[in-house]
């Protein structure tokens, strides 16, 4: 990035950020992404991992977006379907909830209507027998029926990261661990960046036409260092990962709070199940951000009213994690679910482009009004000619060109891998699957399991150091391969063996090999405080 000027350096390497590197590198323009942490290590890979149609926009007007969404969906089970899967829901009606069958079902035509009928599937209508017969764990007193609707669920963590390896496939130029210490400002107008590599403590400058501030929560803080006001409201959503066998679901459920009417989530996720999220204001920083122990209660409380012989206490909670949403300020009093989802693309006097706002799913509809910005930028300065459109909806994401992922996990199979392990590889790497198989058949030991029993192979954390841009111990543990959040006690035990693992591979010192597991450690430390206080009774 130091040797030249680039057209764009783009700051945060969010979902938001990640997308418009791949957008700008589609149209031919030099793209620079850095952020201070990994690649979506914050909002973006602690979402509720859905990408939906817009559903919960509907109660508030949102009309437009709910039409967005829903194409945005579409688009992306067809560049990424193994990151992004359709998925049912259900949605129980008891006496007293908030929204009626009636409602219920005018507002799943209304959804279907808004898709123009080409939703996953047509939603359909449930007798209290049925619903029964699909979830009988549910609460029987007072229970009306109910509906199951379609929509789809992601690995946030993964789809963040594909866009940035397909930007930088493109020619962009990216670098996590890579902190914005200034602005470089010419003439009163930003013109690129001092960046810290916090990997090496070097420092360097990257002299670009134009800057975009993608850095979500922390939007206003960017933009408060070139003198611009605080545009912000930030909202904490937190979530919580509970033994599914425990909490007794066989599909994913919309549920309405009984405490307060908020829409949850419950999505089975193979032996787990997910929860959440909740809405409240934030005054925390998005560095801080976590789970408090009155989240969790009131996640289990909820879920415990749907499902009344799970009986889930703070004990039965795997983890929980938090993230703020970056939403734009509407500038009167409104509750934090009534807050517009919509984004919003501010230049202020320095030209500084931030983009606030917006979700997981919209994110390539984002980027692309973003990039707009950009060429207009470049063609008032040098007269350029505006690029056309990037295809980012019809070019696929790494591993996603296949049509037909069941023919990659029989090719697996054949190759010796339990059908267990066979469908995680694909899930994750689609076709690129062989990558890994290769590897691990090259080299015994790299096709055992990093634990015994859970489907993470050895060679995937390989595959993470030399093929994603994995630079750290946590990479590898929670965004890469997710044992962080899948394995009891996250993989404490695992972890020495993970570092020595990473040590050998990257040339870590003692000292920073030491330095990696503390910081992993602390992270599972801090994932934990909730646990302190959070109690039923």
């Amino acid at each position: 990035m130091a040797d030249g000027a680039v057209d764009l350096l783009i700051v945060g390497a969010g979902i938001n950020g990640a997308g418009i590197a791949r957008d700008a590198a589609m149209r031919g323009l030099q793209a620079a992404l850095v952020d201070k942490g990994d690649f979506g290590c914050g909002t973006s890979s602690r979402s509720s991992r859905l990408i939906h149609g817009g559903l919960p926009y509907l109660e508030h007007g949102q009309w437009r977006l709910v039409f967005a969404s829903s194409q945005e969906r579409r688009i992306l089970l067809q560049i990424a379907p193994h990151l992004v899967t359709a998925c049912s829901f259900l949605v129980p009606i008891h006496d007293g909830t908030r929204i009626s069958r009636f409602k219920l079902e005018t507002g799943l035509w209304l959804y279907d209507l808004l898709t123009l009928f080409r939703n996953v599937r047509r939603h359909r209508m449930m007798g209290k027998r049925e619903l029964l017969r699909a979830e009988p764990g549910l609460r029987v007193r007072g229970l009306r029926g109910g509906a199951r609707y379609w929509d789809a669920v992601c690995d946030d963590a993964r789809l963040t990261l594909a866009n940035v390896r397909d930007a930088h496939r493109r020619g962009a130029l990216v670098a996590n661990y890579a902190h914005v210490d200034r602005f470089e400002i010419t003439e009163g107008r930003v013109r690129g960046a001092r960046v810290i590599d916090l990997t090496t403590g070097s420092t360097f400058k990257v002299r670009a036409a134009a800057v975009v501030n993608a850095t979500g929560p922390w939007s206003d803080e960017v933009r408060a260092t070139v003198g611009e006001r605080p545009a912000l409201r930030k909202t904490k959503g937190v979530h919580l990962l509970v033994p599914r066998q425990r909490l007794g679901n066989r599909e994913a459920l919309t549920i309405l709070s009984p405490i307060d009417g908020r829409v949850i989530f419950i999505v089975p996720q193979g032996a787990l199940s997910y929860v959440g999220t909740t809405d409240t204001d934030s005054p925390a920083h998005p560095d801080d951000v976590r789970p408090g122990p009155g989240d969790v209660v009131y996640l289990l409380r909820s879920v415990n009213a749907f499902f009344p012989d799970a009986r889930l206490t703070p004990e039965d909670v795997r983890v929980a994690w938090a993230g703020l949403r970056p939403l734009v300020d509407p500038g009167r009093p409104v509750a934090p679910g009534g807050v517009p989802r919509e984004h919003a693309i501010l230049e202020g006097p320095t030209g500084l482009i931030s983009v606030i706002g917006g979700d997981l799913t919209t994110y390539r509809r984002v980027a692309a009004g973003v990039v707009d910005e950009v060429t207009d930028r470049l063609h008032a300065l040098d007269g350029r000619s505006r690029p056309p459109r990037a295809p980012t909806d019809r070019e696929f994401l790494p591993g996603g060109e296949a049509r037909d992922l069941s023919l990659l996990i029989e090719e697996a199979e054949r190759e010796g891998f339990s059908p267990s392990v066979a469908e995680h590889l694909v899930r994750c790497y689609g076709t690129e699957t062989p990558a890994i198989t290769r590897m691990a058949l090259s080299e015994p030991p790299l096709a055992e399991p990093v634990i015994p029993g859970h489907p993470v192979l050895r060679a995937e954390l390989y595959h993470a150091m030399r093929r994603e841009m994995a630079v750290t111990l946590s990479d590898l543990l929670i965004r890469r391969t997710h044992l962080f959040y899948e394995v009891p006690n996250h993989a404490i035990q695992e972890a020495p063996m993970v570092a020595d693992m990473a040590a050998r591979e990257m040339v870590w010192d003692p000292a920073r090999t030491a330095s990696e597991l503390a910081a992993y450690l602390q992270e599972v430390k801090q994932a934990n405080m909730f646990r302190e206080g959070a109690s039923l009774d």
